[in-house]
Parts: structure tokens; sequence; C-alpha cells
């Protein structure tokens, strides 16, 4: 006797090409920026009441001008260490964050951006539209991501 199957007629599946994930489903919109002229210590301050590492400098027209991060404070704090004198009070924004800041389209594909993460070693990277920050995606944004796609195909 032969084997019978009960599954019945088997149908094709058919397989829904998935949409992108783009940078802009999982950017942080509500951004902790600083202003050129900012003392030092009130960003220190800010950093760590947020824990956050680091964050965009923007000017009164919210146009991207800079990034400060943990290490570039640390910078001033070692420098004034060096002379044995307190953090300046004159210290600003301006003297301590990087002026050439990459940034990442708000359309690029998730994995996209993920693989911009590790060739450029960053934490964090702004997200400019017409001149202006709309948002910033780090890299615990792109984990986020892909933990919600656990067990779906990668797109």
């Amino acid at each position: 006797m032969g084997i019978i199957n009960f599954q019945g007629k088997r149908t094709s599946v058919l397989k829904n090409e998935a949409e992108p994930i783009l940078v802009s489903d999982y950017m942080t919109t509500k951004i902790i920026s600083f202003k050129e002229d900012q003392p030092i210590e009130e960003v220190i301050e800010t950093l760590i009441n947020n824990r956050i590492s680091g964050g965009p400098v923007v000017n009164d027209k919210n146009e991207l001008i800079g990034i400060i991060s943990e290490g570039d404070c640390m910078k001033q704090i070692s420098e004034s260490r060096y002379y044995n004198l307190p953090i300046d009070k004159n210290s600003t924004v301006g003297k301590a964050m990087i002026r050439e800041v990459e940034t990442i389209d708000g359309s690029m594909n998730i994995f996209d951006a993920a693989n911009k993460f590790l060739a450029s070693k960053l934490r964090r990277f702004p997200i400019v539209e017409n001149g202006k920050l709309v948002g910033q995606i780090s890299q615990k944004d792109v984990l986020k991501a892909a933990m919600k796609l656990k067990g779906s195909t990668w797109k």
C-alpha cells in the first residue's frame, strides 16, 4: 500500500516584496542640539543629564554647523588640567565642535546606514533636508530596526 498524503493540495506562496526600511522610519526627531556660543560646562551637564554622547550644533535658522561629542568636551577638560586651571569660562561649543560633519539622507536604507556606521566609526549621523536639521540616527536606532525585523527577510 502506498503512502497517503493528508496535507491536501499545495499552493505556491507568493512572496511579498518588502518595502525597504528607511532611515527616516527610525531616526530621532526630538533632538537635543547645541548653539555655537554655549559654554562647554553647559554642554557637559546636558550630555550627562540626558545620557547622550553628543549632539548637533545648529544656528538660529536650525541649519547644521557642527557636531559636539563627549570626546570634544574631554579635550577641553584635558587641556585645562594640563595648565592646572579650571575649565575656561570662555570655552564654547564653537571652539570645541567639529565643523566637517557627515550626514545621512533620510531616504537611505537602514542597512546601508549600518554599513556607513561601520565604515566611519561614528556613533550618530545628523539628517538634513533643504539645509535644515530634521533628525538624527544613532547606532542604537539601527539596532532597534534590526530587532523589529527579526524573523523577516533582510531587505
